[in-house]
């Protein structure tokens, strides 16, 4: 494993970050999404798509990019730098993979990937975890808490059991039976819905294991470290330059030691965070199944650190770090999301813990 990018990543990142810049920035594109359901436009996501990034995932046979997790980890840190509201994550990562891991014949994932990989398709997965729909008399019934962009998804793969299992069925979000709710949650760049399924036509394309599901979970709480990594790497840059230029007792408030502590202590979270975050993306692909497990635990029992970079910068930006018009607000927000899914980092911490004293104890 390399921790460092080689020169076709640094052109990837570099293509990422000057898009995002140029026509999706937080100021013009992100704050005005904010209160928008799909979190993107049509524009900008056919720009996405063409940059090949929607289909970073999907295999070649499929007009996709056929890259692994490493590629992927780049563009979510850009992405989370850049605060991108839209559901890169969902269609690109999460339905991706699922369609790749799990059971689903080659010729009935063959239109999906292909959609997701030129993104005339954009589709989501749920649940992750927590109870699952079960198919009654033909039909999906049940309900999903917590499924990211389903407003802006034209398909909507659900993990449900049936008689023969637990499988990955196919639904149009507005499909009659169906009804979802936008979440009021703390981060207003992410969107995240509760639905419910009364006797919804699905089309069953296969089925799922426990492994593959534990699988696609990991894949995507990597690459959520890796959109959280970039947003807490941009807001550190943020509050560097802040210290530089606002002034107090006639110098710059960088050159107060304390300040300084403060920033060093957020760098030193953001990098030993990038540390595993690269493993566990390398780990996605790469590892045997316990490393890759063992590695997005380990992001997610390190997210209650990174989410204090986002309080710490606050605190360093004063009383205009509370401000709705300054994006500190935003990126924390973002931090906290990422800490909240699929459950806090304590009982993350408590997990390893417990398989670290289990290791040394014998």
């Amino acid at each position: 494993m390399n921790l460092e990018l080689s020169e076709e990543l640094i052109a990837l990142r570099d293509t990422v970050r000057a898009f995002v810049s140029e026509r999706a920035s937080v100021s013009t594109f992100v704050r005005p999404m904010l209160d928008d359901d799909t979190g993107t436009t049509d524009v900008v996501w056919r720009g996405l798509a063409d940059l090949g990034v929607t289909g970073l995932l999907v295999p070649l046979e499929h007009d996709g990019a056929g890259m692994t997790m490493v590629e992927a980890g780049v563009v979510a840190e850009e992405l989370g730098a850049g605060l991108y509201p839209g559901p890169w994550l969902s269609s690109a990562v999460a339905a991706a993979r699922a369609l790749t891991r799990f059971e689903v014949p080659l010729d009935v994932a063959a239109p999906l990937l292909t959609g997701i990989a030129d993104g005339s398709t954009i589709a989501t997965v749920g649940p992750l975890h927590g109870p699952r729909p079960a198919v009654v008399n033909d039909g999906l019934r049940g309900a999903i808490k917590g499924v990211w962009d389903v407003a802006s998804a034209d398909v909507l793969l659900v993990v449900a059991d049936d008689r023969n299992g637990t499988g990955l069925f196919a639904i149009q979000p507005t499909a009659d039976g169906i009804t979802s709710t936008l979440q009021a949650g703390i981060d207003q760049t992410r969107k995240r819905f509760d639905v419910t399924l009364d006797d919804v036509t699905a089309q069953r394309l296969g089925s799922v294991s426990h492994e593959n599901l534990e699988a696609l979970v990991d894949d995507v709480t990597i690459a959520w470290a890796a959109d959280a990594l970039g947003a807490a790497r941009a807001l550190l840059n943020l509050v560097i330059e802040y210290a530089k230029v606002r002034r107090q007792f006639s110098q710059p408030i960088g050159a107060f030691q304390a300040v300084q502590h403060l920033c060093v202590g957020m760098y030193e979270t953001v990098e030993l965070a990038r540390s595993g975050v690269i493993h566990a993306l390398w780990a996605a692909d790469t590892g045997d199944r316990p490393e890759r497990h063992a590695a997005a635990m380990r992001t997610k029992a390190f997210a209650g650190r990174l989410a204090a970079v986002g309080d710490t910068a606050i605190q360093l930006f004063g009383g205009i770090g509370y401000t709705w018009e300054h994006d500190a607000h935003l990126y924390l927000k973002r931090l906290l999301s990422w800490n909240a899914f699929l459950d806090g980092s304590d009982r993350y911490l408590v997990q390893l813990g417990a398989e670290f004293a289990a290791a040394v104890l014998g």
